[in-house]
């Protein structure tokens, strides 16, 4: 490495050093991508996106997922032109990094590390609420469980560990359909909007009982129906062919995320009560047990399954967490030796130590917390990948892009504005979230600016480009 890439803040490494760092390339087709991206999010058709409806009414609600729908749409459709561009394990981070520089792509991929760290502590603490109300089983022990047996899955390999994620979520999505077929013949618009009016409340009505600022309150919790489905270009290093199997994958998660989150939104508060749905902790089996009763073979169905759906989104994310970490350390911004991986082509140590840290976070029990603080980072990171996509658009126009999303900047335009109003909400839920993702950032922004932004490796394939440029730069 020459002094002037030194000067840079790159470190020289060896060959040896990228060939213990490899991960299985070929083990997703776009079916197992696909499968991918719907367990991400699957866990939030289950519980959590109700709460918008004490936040907005069912109208206020409809209105925020609209919105979201819209925001995530456009968001996939530029993340589908970006991973096959630069498909890499870094997904976000690395097209940031190509577009907005060193910083920019550290923060971006900072954000999404939040997200995805946190997100899988606060599903293990919904798994614990289930287990107790199915089990009897309850607090650390459960955590830790499952922490263990999915971790462990992981370890065994990529493409075993996506095609039992696969069945897990055809079986939650098992529970969804039975869930949509059994309400749809007690639908009542006037269930709707039974949610009492805040008569103090600007614009308050019956279809926004909070008024119009229901609809802002509410954007967190519509993003719940869809959160982390832009985790599939985390597996671009590990994808049969990444420039179709990519766009083709997130394209039909992002799909069928739409289909189901648009049904369970209208048919659970519409085939029971809004005001039944808007603080229950498993909606879709509350719903369920009020039309059919408590004991019910479709509730008790449903109930059961609906575990497969927090596990499926717990399973995939701690995927999709140590991915980032592999690719965020490979490249130097965290410490080296948790890209490391193993015979299995696995990042063995990206997996376990934020496992640790997660479990370690699931102990405080605080759910609701947590989920605010993965939104949080999420949608920080939606507004730096989208700006990425314009801005690549406009400095690069040759870039090699096997799949060209359909409207380019304008669609990605639409997804970074609508990004930066959802990144705004969050303060309306809480501000104590907001407090905790500024900590974080804190310590993260602080070790990368004193240490690693000074000891980057160049052959990384998110930095490589820079390198390339830089010696070219010197030639001239």
């Amino acid at each position: 490495m020459s002094d002037s890439n030194s000067a840079m803040g790159y470190d020289s490494v060896a060959q040896e050093y990228l060939q213990k760092r490899q991960l299985k390339q070929g083990a997703a087709g776009w079916i197992l991508l696909a499968g991918l991206g719907v367990s991400y999010v699957i866990s939030g058709d289950f519980a959590g996106w109700n709460f918008g409806l004490a936040q907005g009414g069912f109208g206020g609600m409809l209105i925020a997922t609209v919105i979201m729908g819209i925001m995530y749409t456009c968001m996939v459709l530029s993340l589908a032109e970006l991973s096959s561009s630069l498909p890499t394990a870094g997904g976000g981070y690395s097209y940031a990094r190509r577009a907005l520089g060193r910083t920019g792509g550290f923060l971006t991929g900072t954000a999404i590390l939040l997200e995805y760290a946190i997100a899988p502590a606060a599903i293990a603490v919904f798994i614990g609420g289930y287990c107790n109300e199915l089990f009897g089983w309850d607090g650390a022990s459960v955590y830790a469980a499952f922490y263990v047996i999915f971790i462990g899955i992981h370890l065994f390999g990529a493409g075993e560990a996506l095609k039992i994620m696969l069945v897990i979520t055809s079986i939650a999505a098992l529970a969804i359909i039975a869930f949509i077929l059994g309400m749809i013949p007690h639908f009542e618009v006037a269930n709707l909007m039974d949610i009492s009016v805040d008569a103090s409340a600007v614009g308050a009505s019956a279809f926004l009982p909070q008024g119009y600022i229901g609809i802002w309150a509410a954007i967190p919790f519509a993003m719940w129906l869809f959160l982390a489905v832009e985790g599939v270009p985390l597996a671009a290093e590990e994808a049969t062919d990444p420039g179709k199997d990519l766009p083709r994958g997130i394209i039909t998660a992002m799909v069928i995320l739409l289909v189901f989150g648009g049904l369970v939104l209208v048919l659970a508060p519409g085939g029971s009560s809004a005001e039944l749905m808007k603080n229950h902790a498993a909606p879709l089996v509350g719903a369920l047990q009020a039309v059919y009763g408590e004991n019910s073979m479709v509730a008790t169905f449903v109930n059961l399954v609906g575990l497969a759906g927090l596990i499926a989104s717990f399973f995939s994310i701690i995927y999709a967490y140590s991915r980032q970490v592999f690719a965020l350390s490979r490249a130097g911004y965290l410490p080296r030796f948790l890209s490391l991986t193993g015979k299995r082509k696995v990042p063995t140590l990206a997996l376990i130590i934020p496992g640790i840290l997660g479990f370690l976070l699931s102990l405080t029990g605080e759910g609701d917390l947590m989920i605010t603080m993965a939104v949080f980072g999420a949608t920080l990171s939606y507004a730096l990948m989208t700006l990425s996509h314009i801005i690549l658009r406009v400095k690069e126009p040759d870039l090699e892009r096997p799949y060209k999303t359909p409207g380019g900047v304008f669609t990605s335009g639409i997804a970074c504005v609508l990004a930066v109003i959802a990144f705004i909400s969050t303060f309306l839920v809480s501000r104590e979230a907001a407090m905790w993702s500024a900590v974080f950032y804190g310590i993260m922004v602080a070790y990368f600016f004193l240490y690693s932004r000074h000891h980057l490796v160049a052959q990384a394939p998110e930095e490589e480009f820079e390198a390339i440029a830089n010696a070219e730069k010197e030639l001239s």
